[in-house]
């Protein structure tokens, strides 16, 4: 829904009813219109001091940003001027050595709040009704909660948003807590069911050797009665 933010009153300058007994109507009427467009002008003239008010403020600090960032890049450009690559040299690790730039600029920050508001918003909240004394049962509840809040709270966006932000944050620390422990419990399965090199046996291989390739026993298949376990064959053969 828009927000007007500047109304110009009166709006209808011939609209009103006439006292009575009065003598000429036209002249009331021409009267009452003239006076209505002073009002008017006077508004006019008070929003327009306004406007260009914040135009001057909005302008200083965009002055004050601008001249602080030139001050910024003159000193970085009396900086690399002075810099030499035939005669400094920068090893790398002098560079990872550095720490890293942080800027020092200040953010803004809590744009939308109370202190932010322009004059001719705040005049329209002051003229809006007030809420009904719900606070006056506070000290009658359980719960100790502000009655008035029930009705109207203005923190109940930034509460509703800090109570999202900690859960996310509460939710990230335990996804990372489930995955460092899923690790762990994978390392530890990973560790006990490793298969250990089994030994070579020289003596075996050769026996094996022996045997054309025809005749040679493979481990697929049952061994033979005919031949001991070192692959060599029974004596009774």
């Amino acid at each position: 829904m828009p927000l007007v933010k500047r109304t110009i009153e009166p709006r209808h300058l011939c609209r009103g009813a006439l006292p009575d007994g009065v003598a000429s109507e036209l002249e009331c009427v021409t009267n009452s219109t003239l006076a209505a467009v002073i009002k008017q002008l006077g508004g006019l003239s008070r929003h327009a001091e306004d406007i260009f008010g914040e135009l001057f403020t909005e302008a200083n600090s965009f002055y004050l940003r601008m001249s602080s960032l030139q001050e910024r890049v003159d000193q970085l450009a009396v900086k690399v001027t002075q810099l030499d690559s035939t005669v400094e040299e920068v090893s790398l690790q002098d560079i990872n050595m550095r720490k890293a730039f942080r800027s020092s600029t200040i953010q803004d920050q809590q744009v939308v709040s109370r202190n932010s508001i322009r004059n001719p918003v705040i005049e329209m909240y002051q003229r809006c009704d007030k809420p009904p004394p719900l606070d006056i049962l506070t000290p009658y509840r359980d719960d100790k909660k502000n009655g008035l809040k029930f009705y109207t709270d203005p923190s109940y966006f930034f509460s509703l948003w800090k109570e999202k932000m900690l859960q996310a944050t509460e939710n990230k620390r335990k996804e990372k807590r489930r995955q460092k422990e899923q690790k762990h419990v994978e390392e530890s399965s990973g560790r006990e069911v490793k298969k250990v090199r089994k030994a070579r046996n020289r003596r075996q291989e050769w026996n094996l050797m022996a045997y054309d390739k025809e005749l040679r026993p493979d481990a697929r298949v049952t061994p033979s009665p005919y031949h001991t376990s070192d692959g060599s064959l029974s004596p009774d053969r």
